[in-house]
């Protein structure tokens, strides 16, 4: 299986409903690292597996709205808990669209995976993965 790894960051701030999260009920603020992995069992006729640009390029527009933003104030994540495994899914299923409708350069039938890790500090992360 051949492998992509895009690479972003974005600032953000929120809190959390629930006496599981203590004191980070409170707002706070986060920057995560986030890893995008594209996966395909065959090279394109081009030797890749996807256009880097391009997919660094959605991964830029999907996390652009909660950069500098407290996520619990955009209406998309009304009375949700923005935790970093919720989040972590909820760009999967953005990318997944992008590489299903052709975006990253390649067709989406060409594709086998993609896994999406957000890294909130250099001892914790949260991924998804799923197929395409």
């Amino acid at each position: 299986m051949f492998t992509v790894t895009v690479r972003d960051h974005v600032m953000i701030a929120h809190s959390f409903r629930g006496d599981l999260f203590g004191p980070a009920q409170r707002l706070h603020g986060a920057t995560y690292v986030i890893d995008v992995e594209i996966r395909a069992a065959a090279l394109d006729p081009n030797g890749v597996v996807v256009d880097i640009g391009a997919a660094h390029d959605v991964l830029k527009s999907a996390i652009a709205p909660w950069a500098y933003q407290n996520l619990d104030e955009l209406p998309e994540f009304k009375n949700t808990n923005t935790t970093t495994e919720f989040l972590a899914k909820t760009l999967f299923e953005t990318l997944a669209a992008a590489a299903r409708d052709g975006t990253l350069g390649r067709a989406a039938g060409e594709l086998d995976s993609l896994k999406v890790t957000l890294n909130e500090s250099h001892v914790a992360s949260a991924s998804y993965e799923g197929r395409l």
